[in-house]
């Protein structure tokens, strides 16, 4: 095959273990910085060009888009599509997982356990929201914040009513949601590639934060899955369309509840952890698809 990861860079580790797992496949493989392509739009003929080159067809693409490239790194994503180039996650997928709010509610009406969690845009109505999610300590989230960036505890309702006040007076977008006491700042990622969970670690926050993020400081460790928690990481990936998804959960008293749903998850910690060469697995599931199966949207939505 001939497989192009967009990606910013191929010292990024995780593109770098893309690219040398399909080399080690027998595989010819390009890295594209996303960023600065540029497309001719056409209904017969529609192109990617990149350093003032055509790019060539490439039997799959392996979309590695940044949260804060999501617009314009979709549309690449999308051009590809059109294009009839098979796509590891489909455009569609990755800006459905990228809205917060919207991956919620698509889980939510799946049956997905998840913390409650309140939505509003009316500054007036800040005790309504903290009674939702049943009283503090609770979680206020941006909806653009990345990589526990924007997430913010309050062990109080008076710091709850400040923090959530703050947010809305300068218009930001939040979620505030339930406070999952006895996760204890750990969570588990799982990584799912096609109908598999591939591999999981367990991620435990440093002393004094509740964010068990591993560019915050949080450690990781090998974790078994439970089959609960293994069918539940199945179907978030599945809701958002993702052929390939970090799947991020925490064990509470009712069973696993999802936080996150990333369409983009990096595969250091992951590999380094397990020891499992997830990029491999992931060549290997291209290897099974392509040629076998087009992209469902074909640039559509």
């Amino acid at each position: 095959m001939k497989i192009a990861v967009l990606s910013r860079s191929r010292s990024i580790y995780s593109t770098n273990s893309l690219v040398e797992a399909a080399i080690r496949q027998g595989h010819e493989v390009d890295v594209v910085d996303y960023a600065t392509c540029y497309m001719s739009i056409t209904a017969h003929d529609p192109k990617v060009y990149a350093d003032g080159r055509e790019l060539p067809r490439y039997d799959a693409v392996i979309p590695r888009i940044g949260a804060s490239h999501t617009f314009f790194g979709t549309a690449v994503v999308r051009q590809f599509e059109m294009m009839g180039t098979y796509s590891l996650n489909e455009s569609v997928a990755i800006s459905r997982s990228r809205d917060k709010l919207r991956s919620l509610q698509l889980m939510a009406r799946r049956g997905i356990g998840m913390p409650v969690t309140a939505f509003a845009n009316n500054i007036g109505v800040t005790e309504n929201l903290i009674d939702i999610v049943g009283g503090a300590p609770l979680v206020v989230k941006l909806l653009q914040g990345t990589q526990g960036l924007g997430v913010v505890l309050a062990e109080t309702k008076k710091a709850a009513e400040s923090v959530i006040d703050a947010f809305t007076g300068l218009r930001a977008n939040i979620l505030v949601q339930e406070y999952i006491r006895e996760s204890k700042g750990s969570d588990i990622r799982c990584l799912v590639v096609g109908d598999k969970v591939v591999a999981a670690m367990r991620r435990v926050a440093v002393d004094g934060d509740f964010r068990a993020n591993l560019h915050r400081g949080a450690t990781a460790e090998k974790v078994k899955l439970t089959p609960e928690e293994r069918s539940v990481a199945k179907r978030a990936a599945r809701v958002m369309g993702l052929n390939l998804a970090g799947v991020d959960l925490l064990r509470s008293n009712h069973g696993p509840v999802v936080i996150e749903v990333n369409s983009s998850p990096g595969l250091e910690g992951v590999e380094r952890t397990t020891g499992i060469d997830v990029a491999g697995k992931i060549i290997s599931y291209l290897e099974g698809r392509v040629g076998s199966a087009s992209t469902r949207t074909k640039g559509k939505g």
